[in-house]
């Protein structure tokens, strides 16, 4: 039996993928961490949809139930907690990434922790909780394509607290530059001080000192 989440809009998703060559970014990103057959593949066309968000805006706030997860096509978000005025960010991603309250998403009594927000214009592919998992129940090779992100991930979580365990300001700086370079020059300087565990004022000197 074939789950149509979005009947009224299947018409308006597949003229879309048409700029895309015919694939929805979602699928083309499902394929190239694992070959899947094409069928799984017009399934992820058929149950995706994009989304964008402006520069500033929340996808997601702290206490709201996430039943969605995305894939950044185009632009940079971050994750943050709030501690009374102060907000301490918790991840930074860009371009082909996942995105989701992991704590909410799978587990649906549970709202999110952390807040969403768009450090960049972005644009998003989304796909339902619900959809995610009928690909899990009804094509194997997806979760193949499951493990392989939460390998990636787990990876990424372990980079975040290998960084939160550093003493030095500066060895966190120079390690976060080796692993997010490509972000340096596109995130204000307080998202990654705060990122870092250190004052805007402590990185500023690190990176004249780094010049």
């Amino acid at each position: 039996m074939r789950i149509e989440l979005f009947p009224e809009e299947h018409n308006i998703f597949s003229k879309k993928w048409n700029r895309d060559g015919g694939r929805s970014p979602l699928a083309f990103f499902v394929n190239h961490i694992h070959p899947v057959r094409a069928v799984l593949l017009d399934y992820i066309d058929d149950h995706c949809f994009t989304y964008t968000i402006r520069k500033g805006k929340p996808l997601l706030k702290a206490g709201e139930f996430c039943q969605h997860l995305y894939f950044v096509r185009r632009g940079v978000l971050r994750a943050y907690i709030q501690e009374e005025a102060k907000e301490i960010t918790t991840w930074i991603t860009a371009e082909d990434e996942m995105v989701t309250s992991i704590r909410s998403l799978f587990d649906p009594e549970q709202p999110s922790l952390e807040n969403i927000q768009a450090i960049e214009d972005c644009e998003l592919v989304g796909a339902q909780y619900a959809s995610l998992q009928y690909a899990y129940d009804r094509y194997i090779e997806m979760n193949i394509v499951g493990r392989k992100l939460l390998e990636r991930y787990y990876c990424d979580a372990e980079e975040r607290a290998y960084i939160s365990r550093l003493t030095s300001a500066e060895s966190k700086y120079r390690h976060f530059i080796l692993t997010k370079g490509r972000l340096v020059n596109r995130i204000p300087l307080k998202y990654i001080a705060s990122y870092l565990g250190m004052t805007l004022e402590t990185l500023s000197r690190i990176r004249s000192k780094i010049r």
